[in-house]
């Protein structure tokens, strides 16, 4: 790793953490801290379990309990289980909560506009325009991509949004049941893998690859959820699909496309992919695609 660029890192989040105020006690002048203030505005005007705070916060679940600990002491949320379904557990604001939400809200509305106005209006744009840049890459820098089970809830949700994506875009329709069978075996070790990408905790992206014989290694269900598109997610999940079938021994990749996903197309052909004749009977493919690795 470069060290100019770590220590540029380092100097931009002290720079940021000054500026809006994370290094007061008492943020906003409301007598709480950043992450208690920052816990109250996500629980939200309709609650939000406690599993996925965690996610959305990253953090653990000890200090979770803490701050919300703190936050009811203080008369402003309060933990019970969901209506229901008692093992899972879920934070709500109470009316003096969120009362409080609000006027964070118009606080945190006050500071922001204290950091545009001293800037004329095309260093407002270069800084708003920067700190959305910040945002998207910072998104990246926090996914994280895994090896799962096919049979996993997230991967299975994951491809049925795929499908789901499918059916809409495809011409004439898409039907699991008449493309090409894939087994949740053929996506396992040693016949192959499936990566699960997430952000915050949430599934954004999925992918597997089949270890075929003859050094070859076939890539397929490869998506990414429209919140998360922009990212660069389906270039890295194809890499890192790369990857594990050059890790166990294959040296050519293909895959197979429908020519309504013409942004996957692209991204096939920018990634160093180059058509070739087809070699299965999918039917709803159009164009097929191989690399060598």
């Amino acid at each position: 790793m470069d060290p100019d660029a770590v220590a540029r890192v380092r100097r931009f989040n002290r720079a940021v953490t000054q500026r809006v105020g994370a290094l007061d006690d008492a943020f906003l002048a409301r007598g709480r801290s950043l992450g208690q203030s920052r816990l109250l505005w996500e629980i939200g005007e309709s609650g939000a379990e406690l599993r996925e705070l965690r996610a959305r916060l990253d953090l653990d679940s000890g200090y979770l309990t803490r701050m919300l600990q703190a936050l009811d002491a203080a008369g402003l949320a309060s933990v019970g289980s969901e209506p229901g379904d008692a093992r899972v557990r879920v934070a709500r604001l109470t009316p003096a909560g969120a009362a409080e939400r609000r006027e964070l809200d118009r606080l945190s509305d006050a500071q922001a506009e204290s950091m545009l106005a001293p800037l004329d209006a095309t260093q407002r744009a270069r800084l708003v325009e920067a700190m959305g840049e910040v945002e998207r890459l910072l998104a990246v820098s926090a996914v994280t991509v895994e090896v799962v089970a096919p049979s996993h809830p997230d991967a299975r949700a994951a491809v049925g949004h795929y499908f789901a994506e499918l059916a809409t875009r495809f011409e004439s329709g898409f039907d699991a049941g008449t493309t090409l069978p894939l087994s949740d075996e053929s996506l396992q070790l040693p016949s192959g893998a499936m990566l699960l990408a997430r952000l915050h905790g949430e599934p954004v992206a999925v992918g597997g690859v089949k270890l075929l014989g003859d050094g070859v290694g076939e890539i397929k269900r490869v998506w990414v959820s429209p919140t998360a598109r922009g990212l660069g997610l389906g270039r890295r999940m194809l890499t890192e699909l790369e990857s594990v079938a050059r890790e166990h021994g294959r040296s050519v990749v293909r895959l197979d496309t429908n020519r309504a996903l013409v942004e996957a197309i692209a991204l096939y052909r920018s990634a160093g992919y180059h058509e070739v004749t087809a070699f299965n009977a999918e039917p709803y493919a159009h164009h097929w695609f191989e690399k060598e690795l």
